[in-house]
């Protein structure tokens, strides 16, 4: 609906390493059913247009990778880039 060119796909990849609440260990020991990734089918996206890996990079730096994304794309006015990433 809203057209390739105005839409940015952003993959989050988080692991399984860092789920601090447990919950894939729950689901793999079957404590939770029709968990997304487990006994639930997931299929990463294609082609994003983002991919953001939250066990290397501090949120901080994940934003500022879509901040500049988004200036790059004209999504966003360059003056409102200090206010995005905290300058």
């Amino acid at each position: 609906m809203v057209g390739r060119d105005r839409l940015v796909m952003v993959f989050v990849d988080i692991c399984e390493q860092r789920d601090v609440k447990g919950m894939y260990a729950k689901a793999r020991s079957r404590e939770i059913k029709g968990f997304t990734g487990i006994d639930d089918p997931y299929e990463s996206p294609v082609d994003p247009d983002i991919v953001l890996d939250t066990t290397t990079c501090w949120p901080e730096d994940n934003a500022r990778r879509i901040v500049e994304y988004l200036l790059g794309k004209g999504f966003v006015e360059r003056n409102l880039q200090a206010v995005a990433v905290g300058l």
